[in-house]
């Protein structure tokens, strides 16, 4: 509807329409930033710098170790034999490491199959009688108090010391040898699984006892859970032990094992078969560590 105007002549006319409101002046525009660049991904100098170093300090190492055994060798020792020779002689021998040409004479292969197996059966033994007694001496303070003043005073006996009785008593090589890897392995896995048991937080036992569980089912489901990182620790260092005692053992009873093996190239006086078995009885001490390594971070539950 057109507004209409009464001017002072009193005739009326019809407005002129409105003209529109000019609209509002545009804000400045805005300008958007272009999105920062993702930054370019630098080398990891300090990871690559960690690996150059495991890698090369051990190969600085060996090689310090190969120069020190050929100056031994130009200067103190000349019937010891060069690396080469070595290397050589260990090939030959790790060609055929299964042979059997009688009972005396048998591969390194073998003997280092013999002396595993008495670990394995000492390692065995203790721990069907470590483990137990470990339980009941951290469970009750009656069976500590028993037991631990004869394991304080056994456990510094050199397992060597025990030779002879085994001798004395089972009248044989493999029994006497499994009785020392016996009492090399026990007093470890005694200690471990009592000092494991002491560690079981109050909670679990309050826990159980508010279940109601019996004692087969406290065992099971509480005690044997919680303590058995403590129980792997103490068999891997039994079982680390044992390695190292076997050795000395099978050179002072005779008969197979990669101890006896050692004893026999000495006094035939064949030193590059000492040195190849010497590195074995180390490379099969590294493999059993990390089996029973791998063994303890699949058991511990702190680590799931």
């Amino acid at each position: 509807m057109h507004a209409q105007i009464i001017p002072i002549d009193g005739v009326v006319r019809d407005a002129p329409p409105a003209s529109p409101a000019p609209a509002a002046p545009a804000g400045p525009a805005v300008a958007h930033e272009p999105a920062p660049a993702a930054p370019k991904r630098q080398p990891n100098r300090e990871r690559n710098r960690r690996v150059a170093l495991t890698l090369l300090l051990p190969m600085l190492t060996f090689l310090g170790v190969l120069a020190l055994w050929s100056g031994l060798r130009a200067t103190v020792a000349p019937e010891l034999p060069t690396p080469t020779e070595t290397w050589d002689h260990a090939r030959t021998v790790l060609a055929d490491p299964f042979y059997e040409n009688g009972p005396n004479d048998m591969g390194i292969g073998w003997q280092l199959l013999y002396s595993l197996a008495r670990v394995a059966a000492g390692f065995g033994l203790a721990a069907l009688v470590g483990i137990p007694l470990g339980f009941l001496m951290g469970r009750s303070a009656n069976m500590q108090r028993a037991f631990e003043p004869l394991i304080q005073i056994l456990r510094p006996v050199s397992p060597l010391a025990w030779l002879p009785i085994g001798l004395l008593v089972f009248k044989a090589v493999d029994p006497s040898a499994i009785f020392v890897i016996f009492i090399t392995c026990i007093w470890p896995m005694i200690l471990n699984t009592a000092a494991g048991v002491k560690a079981i937080p109050q909670d679990y036992l309050n826990v159980a006892a508010v279940l109601k569980l019996g004692r087969v089912e406290m065992m099971r489901r509480i005690l044997f859970p919680a303590t058995l990182p403590y129980v792997v620790t103490g068999m891997r260092l039994s079982l680390g032990v044992a390695w190292m005692v076997i050795v000395a053992a099978e050179m002072l009873t005779g008969g197979i094992g990669i101890g006896f093996w050692v004893w026999d190239e000495w006094n035939n006086l064949y030193v590059p078969s000492i040195i190849l078995a010497i590195v074995l009885i180390g490379g099969v001490g590294i493999a059993l560590d990390l089996i029973m390594g791998a063994i303890q971070s699949r058991l511990d539950y702190t680590k799931r």
